[in-house]
């Protein structure tokens, strides 16, 4: 399969820098970055290789995607204390939700909007994560990359509680 030029530059540019982006004009004020042509260097082409390999396939991919999402969610136990928070009370509003909801579809949808608020606020901890990876100093873009994930999760709580509260009132008030 064809790879455009593009995409394989985008992936070969976090292994080498210096090969892959060659620099032009003088000195750095002038300095501009172009991508490299198809096979221009040897890093570009290694990851065109790596690009178009196969993984596992069958019951071995599903295994190791397992392994990875159990990871995954011991990360988040262990490093954020909102997901166990979270976790803990979704255990106390599962058997709440089979109770207050009168359908199927009711219950699906109070346990379905905490999933949800669980979700975000691990994906919330990912771009944490990564941000911090990234680097440690203070910069706007990281802050405004934490305070998006933030508000997510906030706004993912707000669902819950429009769900929460919209299916107690019709049980309660009717």
């Amino acid at each position: 399969m064809f790879l455009s030029c593009y995409q394989a530059w985008v992936g070969a540019a976090h292994r080498d820098f210096s090969l892959c982006f060659p620099r032009y004009g003088v000195g750095d004020e002038h300095r501009s970055l172009r991508p490299p042509r198809y096979g221009q260097c040897s890093t570009f082409r290694k990851t065109i290789i790596e690009m178009t390999k196969q993984g596992k396939r069958g019951l071995g991919r599903i295994r190791d995607a397992a392994g990875y999402s159990a990871a995954g969610f011991s990360a988040a136990w262990r490093g954020e204390e909102a997901f166990r928070q979270e976790v803990l009370l979704g255990l106390v509003l599962a058997p709440l939700a089979l109770w207050l909801g009168q359908s199927a579809l009711e219950r699906l949808l109070l346990i379905a909007s905490w999933l949800v608020v669980m979700i975000v606020e691990i994906l919330n901890t990912a771009v944490e994560a990564t941000v911090d990876r990234i680097s440690n100093e203070n910069h706007p873009l990281s802050g405004q990359a934490k305070d998006l994930g933030s508000a997510a999760v906030f706004l993912s709580l707000v669902l819950a509680a429009l769900v929460w509260g919209t299916v107690a009132w019709q049980r309660f008030a009717v």
